[in-house]
């Protein structure tokens, strides 16, 4: 590279050019050597160091599951009733509006879950739709969250006891759905 920086400085001094056309040059040669690079790096097929995003498998909302069973094809089919779990400002506001706080006052853990209507929304959950509950076995870091299946969620959702959760599913979920699928499933913590 210095090499070339050299040879274009003598090629372009011998026919006195200015300066900045020689500055201009000389970042020229620079930019392609770091495009050069850089492309080489993209192309490269060591996994370690390839960045992919991934997108989210559909829309977040928060609720409670009031029923997960198979219908007569097989699908699983959820009935979910949806709420807003709300924090800041907007759970201050609202827990002071329904008299839970007084105005001007902070909710309890900075969050208020807002549920007025019981209105129940029918789901399909995709039968390898990822599920969290939360156990003393799970993650620590993820605060207890343990992976397991949908057919084991919907034994929980029954009153049955698959795995021992850390509190009960009354807590709240969060759901991944795309249109009308829910591909994800995640349950709330509440300290």
């Amino acid at each position: 590279m210095i090499a070339f920086v050299r040879l274009l400085c003598d090629h372009l001094c011998v026919r006195a050019v200015s300066r900045p056309l020689l500055l201009l040059g000389a970042v020229a040669a620079v930019a392609v050597a770091a495009a050069v690079v850089f492309g080489a790096l993209y192309a490269t097929k060591d996994p370690a160091t390839r960045v992919v995003l991934v997108k989210p498998c559909g829309d977040r909302t928060f609720g409670h599951i009031r029923s997960l069973v198979r219908d007569r094809s097989g699908r699983w089919v959820m009935r979910f009733d949806p709420a807003w779990f709300t924090s800041g400002v907007t759970a201050n506001v609202a827990a002071a509006e329904d008299g839970v706080v007084e105005p001007g006052e902070p909710v309890p853990n900075d969050n208020y879950r807002v549920d007025e209507g019981h209105r129940l929304l029918t789901y399909l959950v995709a039968p390898g739709a990822r599920v969290t509950v939360l156990t003393r076995h799970g993650a620590p870091a993820q605060l207890g969250a343990t992976p397991i299946g949908v057919s084991q969620l919907a034994a929980l959702v029954r009153g049955e006891k698959p795995v021992e959760l850390f509190e009960g599913l009354d807590t709240g979920v969060w759901l991944r759905v795309n249109v009308d699928t829910v591909c994800r499933i995640d349950q709330q913590y509440v300290p």
